[in-house]
């Protein structure tokens, strides 16, 4: 049997590249449901392949050269063409100091698959596919990022916590698109870590956790705690936060917050991971994200 890779596309569909989001919205708003966008394509590709999904319509982001940029203005403003590793070498080489405050998201972009697909995955569609596993989200979760959405009439921003329906769904109307990822920059005494289980480097998360903390000297000022690949969509950890916040940090805290981050998801038992080892893998990482996050403080 033919590897998904090896396959080919077997129906057929028309290919579009505008060069402006305008153009993107109009033909979203004659085609709708038989359309689907196109950033990287290492998801619609994959899906098209296995005939999952049969648009007629294939419109591609890549010539719209706004979607591939990054922005700062009060906020780090992604456009949704960027590609994970272009994302990565931003916030980590062209400015360390910002890279320093957002390292989970520098983290779940070298843990995102292989070199190849790094270069050709893009943040926008990595939310838009909506996976409960992807790599992503439990970052821009703790980051409090809002997605911009657009169609031919209208444009609307979001928070990233509302976006998500279900796996595989999001809030997106079938003439609708995603144009930015908005991240607040984090102030001075943040820190963030990122934590990803999987069976090889190159897999789909079992488990993933995000952190982010703000510290006032040895109190938890603030935080966020975020996973993935353990309920339906990427999950907040609100329980488990509201017992971090106002606290003094140490050990003994990251162990209970650990273990309440544990209790509060739904795993599900799949070919990656049974339940229980999720729910047991979920316990370690978020400890040991919130350690590394304190020390990322400083």
């Amino acid at each position: 049997m033919l590897s998904t890779n090896t396959h080919i596309l077997f129906s057929e569909f028309e290919y579009h590249a505008p060069t402006t989001v305008n153009e993107v919205a109009e033909l979203l708003s004659e085609y709708g449901d038989s359309a689907r966008v196109m950033a990287g394509g290492t998801d619609l590709l994959v899906q098209m392949k296995m005939e999952r999904r049969r648009p007629a319509h294939v419109i591609s982001l890549q010539r719209i050269n706004e979607l591939h940029t990054i922005t700062q203005n009060g906020a780090l403003t992604i456009g949704a063409a960027t590609a994970i590793r272009a994302l990565d070498q931003y916030v980590t080489l062209n400015h360390p100091s910002l890279g320093a405050r957002l390292e989970s998201l520098s983290a779940a972009c070298n843990l995102f698959s292989s070199v190849q697909i790094m270069h050709m995955a893009t943040l926008g569609g990595n939310l838009c596919n909506a996976s409960p596993a992807a790599d992503t989200a439990p970052v821009l979760l703790t980051c409090d990022a809002t997605v911009t959405i657009k169609s031919k009439t209208a444009e609307k921003t979001v928070p990233l916590a509302d976006f998500f329906v279900g796996p595989g769904k999001t809030i997106l109307g079938p003439n609708e698109f995603v144009t930015y990822i908005q991240i607040p920059l984090p102030a001075q005494n943040t820190g963030s870590a990122f934590r990803k289980i999987s069976r090889v480097v190159a897999d789909i998360s079992q488990v993933c956790a995000a952190v982010t903390i703000v510290r006032d000297g040895n109190i938890v000022q603030d935080a966020r705690i975020a996973l993935g690949s353990v309920a339906p969509v990427p999950f907040c950890a609100e329980q488990a936060r509201a017992a971090l916040v106002g606290e003094t940090f140490g050990p003994e805290l990251a162990e209970h917050v650990g273990n309440l981050a544990a209790q509060e998801i739904k795993p599900i038992s799949d070919v990656r991971a049974t339940s229980a080892y999720r729910r047991s893998v979920a316990f370690v990482i978020v400890r040991d994200a919130l350690m590394q996050a304190w020390d990322n403080c400083g």
